[in-house]
Order: structure tokens, then C-alpha cells, then sequence
């Protein structure tokens, strides 16, 4: 297998990583390292190494040792866009990205294997084609390579910094401007290796810019803008501000508000039945949508943008509030 390592798996051991990614054992991992079956960038390093961002990594195992297959499912995602080299997919909440552990079925590459002829070979039997990704209950526009010219056109593109991203969020509060910007460097959390964080001992250089699109009695729409993409930046630097995205119950842990009961049409300032009663407004995912995605084709060089609405729940909940 061939895998490439992406900027939120940098700073792990190889044995470790590949014990992680494979089905194989550490003690498997650490036979095929010594005996030179592993690779990294095409040289032999030692099992202690420390992987980095875009480290092309290959192995090669024994056939008797179990083999990760891609199972296609026909699953309900609405394609956008489809050609032989790439595909635009509008990712419902819920959904990852592609399987893991405890989960070889369901994902959005488990769905578009079965609406696709090929697929990439780069990123492994699991995650072919992935150039990005957008967290599990963060809805909106993805794009996947489906061969590898596209692959490696599509990350040229991300690494520097010039694919249109944008994505509309819920945070809590007012957030008391109209636009702004977020530069705090993120890295990996210290405390908790699966949490990003601002006050990382070794982070890097993440900035979010925004624009405020609707204020709300105890919350603000927003749009934001990525000019980097560390892993989790969004809720990560909302939450550094005091201002985390609703539902999101690792930063901010914003997944219900109790709001002020308001009877339409009653005058400011006036008493009315059931005026200063609360009601709970539940949040069961993170407020977060990828809602633009611009990005220069790799083969055929047009500029392709993609718009995707507010899903329903979001649009409830902002209803609610």
C-alpha cells in the first residue's frame, strides 16, 4: 500500500502510524521496517522516525496478512460535479469522510465508489483521491480526485493557498463587529492528542478571516474564509475568542442555549403573557457548513465554483434563536 501523510497525522512514529493504519501488529510493522519493506519518500528510515506532512509512504507486507478493501455502497449524496478526473460532493452531516475503525461502511467514499469507473490509487485502499476533508458533522462541498493527475493538481492547489473556501457558521454570543480576522497558530493539543488547540507547544501558522452576516439575540451568523487549513481551524479559533460554534461538544461545548420567549408582533419594552419565560433550544451537531469551493480544474485549467445552501437543521436552529 502507498499512503501519503497529510498535515493532522505529521509528528507520529512510523511503527505507531502504520500499526494505526494498518491491520497489521506493531510487531509485523516493526519486521517489515527492519527488513527494509517500508519506505519512506523511497529511503529506509527507522521505526522511531517522525512522519511530516506529505511523506509518501510505501509498504509492502506479506499476502497472508489480512488486505483493507474499499466496499462501494449506494449511498444518498447529492454529486454536484462529476468527470473522469474529479468529483464535487455536497457531504450531509453525519457522514465522514471515509472509513476508520469501527467503521468500514457508510462513508462519502464508500458512496462514491459505487456512482464512479475508477478511482485514484494515491491515498490508499481506503482514502483514494482524499485532498481535504471537512469533519463529521460539518456539512457541505468536498472535492475528490479521481485520478492521480488530479490528485496531485488538487494539492498543489490547497498547498498554496489558492482554493476558495468558505463556510457559514452559528457561533455563540455577539460577536459585536461586522468583520474581522483570526490569526492564532494551532497545533496538536499537548493535553489531548485528538484535540487541536491555540496553545500548541509547536503550532503553525493558521488565519481566518470573516464577515458577520446576521446577529441574532444570543448568537452570530458568520461567514468565514480560510486562507489556511489546519484541522479544525474554524472551531478552533471561534472558540479561542470566546466565541465557539454552537453544538460543537469538543470546543466550546455549546449544544443547547436557553432563549428568551418572544411573542411576535408584542412592542419593545411591553409585557406580555409568557414574556420573560425561557425556552431550551437543543443543537445536535455543529453549526459549521462548507458552503463555497472554488478551485481551478487540474486538467482542464477552467475555474470551477461551487455554491451550496444552508442544510435544514441549520436553518431551524437559527430559526429558533
Amino acid at each position: 500500500m502507498r499512503v501519503i501523510v497529510d498535515s493532522a497525522e505529521i509528528n507520529q512514529r512510523l511503527d505507531q502510524f502504520l500499526t494505526a493504519k494498518t491491520s497489521s501488529s506493531r510487531c509485523q510493522i516493526e519486521g517489515a521496517i527492519k527488513g527494509g519493506l517500508i519506505t519512506v519518500n523511497g529511503v529506509v528510515k527507522k521505526q522511531g522516525y517522525k512522519i511530516r506532512a506529505a511523506d509518501v509512504i510505501e509498504v509492502t507486507l506479506k499476502s497472508s496478512l489480512p488486505q483493507q478493501q474499499l466496499i462501494a455502497q449506494e449511498l444518498d449524496i447529492n454529486v454536484l460535479y462529476q468527470d473522469d478526473s474529479l468529483i464535487v460532493v455536497d457531504k450531509p452531516p453525519g457522514m465522514v469522510m471515509y472509513p476508520g475503525a469501527g467503521h468500514s461502511e457508510g462513508s462519502l467514499i464508500n458512496g462514491i465508489a459505487s456512482r464512479v469507473q475508477h478511482m485514484a490509487t494515491i491515498g490508499g485502499p481506503l482514502r483514494p483521491g482524499i485532498v481535504h476533508r471537512i469533519d463529521r458533522d460539518t456539512s457541505g462541498l468536498v472535492v475528490v480526485a479521481l485520478d492521480d493527475i488530479a490528485y496531485y493538481g488538487l494539492v498543489a492547489q490547497f498547498k498554496d493557498r489558492t482554493i476558495k473556501r468558505k463556510y457559514k457558521a452559528l457561533i455563540y454570543g455577539k460577536i459585536g463587529k461586522t468583520e474581522g480576522e483570526i490569526n492564532l497558530p494551532i497545533g496538536r493539543s499537548d493535553a489531548d492528542r485528538k484535540k487541536m488547540s491555540t496553545r500548541a507547544k509547536r503550532p503553525k501558522v493558521a488565519i481566518t478571516r470573516w464577515r458577520l452576516i446576521r446577529e441574532l439575540s444570543c448568537a452570530s451568523v458568520i461567514e468565514a474564509t480560510l486562507s489556511t487549513g489546519r484541522t479544525h481551524q474554524i472551531r478552533v479559533h471561534f472558540a479561542a475568542i470566546g466565541h465557539p460554534v454552537l453544538g460543537d461538544d469538543v470546543y466550546g461545548k455549546k449544544t443547547s442555549l436557553e432563549v428568551a420567549q418572544v411573542h411576535p408582533g408584542a412592542p419593545k419594552n411591553q409585557e406580555r403573557p409568557g414574556a420573560g419565560k425561557n425556552h431550551k433550544v437543543v443543537i445536535g451537531r455543529q453549526m459549521l457548513h462548507a458552503c463555497i469551493l472554488g478551485f481551478v480544474h487540474p486538467v482542464t485549467g477552467e475555474y470551477m465554483e461551487f455554491k451550496s445552501p444552508l442544510p435544514d437543521d441549520m436553518t431551524e436552529v437559527i430559526g429558533q434563536l
